[in-house]
């Protein structure tokens, strides 16, 4: 693929620092939107009813037979005051993409217009999804509840990695990203003045109890060699210095690696709190909240992306495991597919004021996944067939 008629570098940068300059958060990507969809339909690419106010799904190819890929990226930023200190910051107050999803929107565009170049010689159909929401665990669902996805046989996704440096790919095999669960308890006791906790059935030691008890969760109940977090975030009882309050409250976050270490450890905390809660005489409401799953890639797919990353002459090294969550691997639960890691240097970690990509991996990025997607359908549609 070396035609570049629709996609150059100027081209990208060019719509990758206005999307910087004017983000926005989850539900509310109507710009970014309209930006995307002009841009695609301006260059003959085929838009999708999925009947949501944010959000495009495209779809390029089917004029030779063959399987239905998927190519998704995100749109949505988050609730952070820019610190960058690039020329194109964000001009929106409390906003900015600092989790690289204009990286990603635009790469995936340069992708799907590559794509659209050699659409005649495509070996079947790609659907280019521009999520939004991912953020709040909301895009994945409701773009597979269109009922648009039910064909696809194989997704693909990126994200930007500061740790690695431009030119650089993180692809693993298994799993790569945690779920991100949410818990949240509420201990009912009985108050009374603080000068009388006889009088009392004091919610406050129960929760205390629970703040260091949750630790023996991880270090007692998981196997030491899976990884696993427990972080209570959030805490809070009682208004004032003497009386003894009612009800406490503390809520936080689970974070495995796999459904069996997810399973395990939502039942040790519900066992927990309620037999902590009873021991101080309280009363617990005990609530988990499951978002997207473990992330986990296929063995096979992620091999054959690692190999065409090679032969574009980019590195890679198996990506990090980290505890971050993503709902990409709500599509993953239903099809196989690969997470990539794209080295974009910069040094911030993600969500941080000074967070920052290369722009100059862009065009690379395009070019990656659109060889990446047009030699899978060629694989999955040999004669000789396993792909």
């Amino acid at each position: 693929m070396t035609s570049l008629s629709f996609v150059q570098e100027s081209t990208l940068f060019d719509f990758f620092t206005d999307l910087h300059r004017h983000p926005e958060t989850a539900k509310e990507e109507f710009r970014t939107t309209e930006k995307v969809r002009s841009l695609l339909s301006a260059h003959g690419v085929r838009l999708l009813d999925t009947g949501l106010p944010t959000g495009l799904i495209a779809q390029i190819g089917g004029h030779r037979p063959g399987p239905v890929l998927a190519l998704r990226c995100d749109m949505d930023a988050l609730p952070v005051a820019e610190d960058s200190g690039v020329p194109y910051a964000s001009e929106e107050k409390g906003k900015m993409h600092a989790c690289g999803h204009d990286f990603h929107t635009t790469a995936v565009l340069g992708a799907a217009l590559l794509l659209k170049e050699r659409e005649d010689a495509l070996h079947g159909t790609v659907k280019v999804l521009f999520q939004p929401g991912e953020e709040i665990n909301y895009g994945a669902e409701v773009f597979l509840a269109t009922g648009l996805l039910e064909d696809v046989r194989e997704y693909y996704a990126i994200h930007t990695c500061p740790e690695l440096e431009n030119g650089t790919l993180g692809i693993r095999p298994g799993p790569v990203m945690a779920a991100p669960d949410r818990f949240s308890v509420t201990l009912r006791g009985r108050g009374a003045h603080g000068a009388q906790p006889q009088n009392a059935l004091d919610p406050m030691p129960a929760m205390a109890a629970l703040i260091v008890g949750m630790q023996t969760v991880v270090s007692r109940r998981m196997n030491p060699f899976a990884p696993a977090v427990v972080s209570v975030t959030h805490a809070e009882a009682g208004r004032t210095w003497n009386v003894i309050p009612d009800t406490a409250f503390l809520e936080g976050t689970v974070r495995t690696m796999t459904p069996a270490d997810r399973d395990l450890a939502e039942e040790s905390l519900r066992q927990m709190v309620l037999h902590t809660a009873a021991s101080y005489g309280c009363e617990a409401d005990f609530r988990y909240l499951r978002q997207s799953a473990p992330l986990i890639n296929d063995e096979a797919l992620a091999r054959f992306a690692a190999e065409t990353a090679r032969g574009l002459g980019f590195a890679v090294r198996p990506q990090d495991d980290t505890m971050i969550g993503e709902d990409f691997a709500i599509y993953l639960e239903r099809r196989p597919g690969c997470f990539i890691r794209v080295g974009t240097g910069g040094g911030w970690p993600l969500h941080h004021p000074k967070f920052h990509v290369d722009p100059a991996a862009l065009l690379p990025t395009a070019r990656y996944l659109a060889v990446l997607i047009e030699k899978r359908l060629s694989s999955l549609s040999a004669p000789e067939g396993k792909g």
